[in-house]
């Protein structure tokens, strides 16, 4: 490889997915069964927190590896194994002929072959078990050298070895990184994850979704600490357009004023209450964390079953510092938020700040 492709390169947005770049791709069990691995919490503590895996998760990682071994343009840089998926990294060096989501399917027919190979496994030991005889042990069936050859298929017939279920149902999830300074932040969160399970695990009342809870004649889920409801006093953040215009023509008296009142209010006690939508709130938000204030957020979208805050959010949820209320249920196909929901978050804090019991 020459000295060009040994540099750090990325996706620019809007090429074709053949080129070189980063990529984080996620891989689900769709039924959330643990087949994976097993979380351990040694002592309780969830820093300590690690993933065990089973046989079907080591078989996983290993034909995740073989995916460099076939296609030498792309290198493994990061994974970690949950319970229920695997997440992972990959650094593609140079340009593809088919593009990486050839490759993405490639790894994902064998993943189904493992998906097969566990399923019969599952199947004759449950088997074996009633009849008084040993049980089976789980035999990955695809091998580095032939993706093709299929010993249980071959066994089996076609018929009954596609009716067994391949596991990993769905596709991997792929998403393209548009700058080289998104990795180290994705290296994080991947491995955060078995600490934010094991937290969710610890603490499931800050992190079960609570539906249908009536503030001033709305109704919102939630999640986080319901206790904040009965705080003494509450205050609307809202960085008002006006104060920026001003502050970018000279005179940024007012906003820093208004920012600076806001955390000044929540250092009193009082509950600052927000979409927290612009750049501005969001650095108010960011110094209300930092300095683990009680915070109400609203959000734009609801909460999905397997709903899991953000970096941020999640460590104050956790230490029962945040409640995040949304008035929407749940749309997993929403990306961005409209002017119209701003403009009814921001009229929902008002709201709060004025009719949350005192």
């Amino acid at each position: 490889m020459d000295a060009e492709h040994e540099k750090w390169q990325w996706q620019e947005w809007g090429t074709a997915w053949k080129e070189v770049g980063l990529y984080h791709i996620t891989l689900t069990v769709p039924s959330r069964e643990p087949l994976l691995g097993t979380l351990v919490i040694p002592d309780n503590d969830a820093t300590l927190a690690r993933v065990e895996r089973t046989e079907l998760g080591e078989a996983l990682v290993n034909t995740m590896f073989d995916v460099q071994h076939r296609h030498r343009e792309i290198q493994i840089l990061h994974f970690v194994v949950m319970p229920d998926h695997l997440h992972t990294v990959w650094y593609v060096r140079r340009a593809m002929p088919k593009g990486i989501m050839s490759v993405v399917q490639g790894f994902w027919i064998g993943a189904k072959k493992l998906g097969r190979a566990y399923s019969y496994t599952a199947t004759t030991s449950r088997v074996n078990c009633q009849e008084g005889k040993g049980a089976s042990s789980f035999s990955p069936t695809v091998s580095r050298e032939d993706y093709k050859g299929n010993t249980l298929r071959i066994q089996l017939g076609n018929d009954a070895y596609y009716a067994l279920p391949p596991i990993f149902t769905e596709m991997p999830f792929v998403r393209s990184m548009g700058q080289r300074r998104q990795l180290p932040a994705t290296i994080r969160y991947i491995d955060m994850n078995p600490q934010r399970l094991a937290t969710k695990r610890l603490k499931p009342d800050f992190f079960r979704v609570q539906h249908e809870v009536e503030l001033g004649g709305r109704t919102y889920d939630a999640v986080g600490n319901i206790a904040i409801l009965q705080a003494k006093e509450y205050t609307p953040v809202h960085v008002r357009r006006m104060m920026v215009e001003a502050a970018e023509h000279g005179d940024d008296q007012p906003l820093r004023d208004y920012m600076n009142g806001c955390i000044l209010k929540a250092r009193e006690g009082i509950v600052p209450v927000s979409p927290f939508i612009s750049p501005k709130e969001k650095e108010v938000l960011a110094v209300l964390l930092k300095e683990k204030h009680h915070v109400i957020y609203i959000s734009d979208n609801g909460f999905g079953e397997y709903y899991k805050p953000t970096d941020g959010l999640f460590d104050a949820v956790a230490e029962g510092r945040m409640l995040i209320l949304s008035p929407w249920r749940h749309d997993p196909d929403k990306r961005h938020v409209t002017r119209d929901e701003c403009v009814a978050m921001n009229n929902m804090a008002e709201e709060l700040s004025s009719i949350v019991p005192n």
